[in-house]
């Protein structure tokens, strides 16, 4: 309930008109209970008791009126939502969105930007104020994305690329996690999203092309092996079409949560 960003404001006023919605019928109710209690309690002589009645048409009329309403409000507002908050749908902007790459493994997270050529694992470095466009996959069991100062979160599944827009509307550092049980490193499974200035977005690029190992497919299957609790760090260089190779399935899938590992993690070529 501290959204940071358009979709996730738009997600917390979907809420709050929910609740405004359910309590139509949950304020009433709880007031008539009292107003009942009260009224027809044992020392109220002026309560007329009827023990024969069955039926009135006009309290049917408003025992189904009020959830009939209801149900149709809350359906329209799923209904407009589902549609404005189309996590495929582009966030409304003026400035070109950046491109992300999701690669979720066991158990880190990779996130490939392919306009810069850079990729950082466990930390995701964004421009404030500029849409981000996430093309999601995993390389080995299901996980979720999700930020939640900025909204939906989104599916990660082997073979297959999801879409998500967010935008983090000013500078600041968001907790990102993955939603999804999968396995022992499960906990410690989640990331910083660092929303900067757009400069220092440019000096921070600029700083990951100098320095780190290269992303390779070497590197790529060593970070594939699982390791828990691993630090951020980036790669100054992806090699040319790596994440669609993970998503064709040309380079092999990781061990799965039920693969039991010994050992330290395993760390890619160069990386502190």
């Amino acid at each position: 309930m501290d959204p940071q960003g358009p979709i996730g404001r738009a997600d917390a006023k979907i809420l709050l008109d929910a609740l405004g919605v359910m309590l139509f019928i949950v304020v009433p109710t709880i007031a008539a209970m009292l107003v009942f209690a009260w009224w027809f309690r044992a020392s109220n002589t002026r309560a007329r008791y009827q023990p024969g009645f069955v039926y009135s048409g006009r309290i049917e009329l408003v025992v189904w009126a009020i959830p009939i309403l209801t149900i149709v409000f809350l359906g329209g507002m799923i209904w407009t939502g589902s549609y404005d908050l189309d996590p495929y749908k582009p966030v409304s902007a003026q400035k070109k969105p950046l491109n992300v790459q999701v690669v979720s493994l066991d158990w880190k997270w990779l996130f490939i930007y392919p306009d810069q050529g850079i990729a950082s694992v466990n930390e995701l470095t964004v421009p404030a104020g500029t849409p981000i466009h996430f093309s999601l996959t995993s390389a080995a069991v299901m996980n979720m994305f999700f930020v939640p100062q900025l909204g939906t979160m989104m599916a990660t599944m082997y073979g297959m690329v999801t879409q998500l827009n967010l935008e983090a509307s000013r500078p600041g550092d968001f907790y990102g996690e993955s939603a999804q049980f999968s396995g022992d490193g499960f906990s410690g499974m989640n990331f910083t999203l660092r929303a900067v200035p757009e400069d220092a977005f440019a000096r921070w690029v600029a700083q990951a092309q100098e320095t780190g190992p290269w992303l390779d497919t070497e590197g790529y299957l060593a970070l594939l092996h699982q390791s828990q609790n691993v630090g951020p760090f980036t790669f100054q260089s992806v090699e040319p079409g790596l994440f669609e190779d993970i998503v064709a399935g040309r380079l092999p899938p990781g061990e799965g949560p039920a693969t039991e590992r010994t050992g330290p993690p395993v760390r890619p070529r160069g990386a502190s």
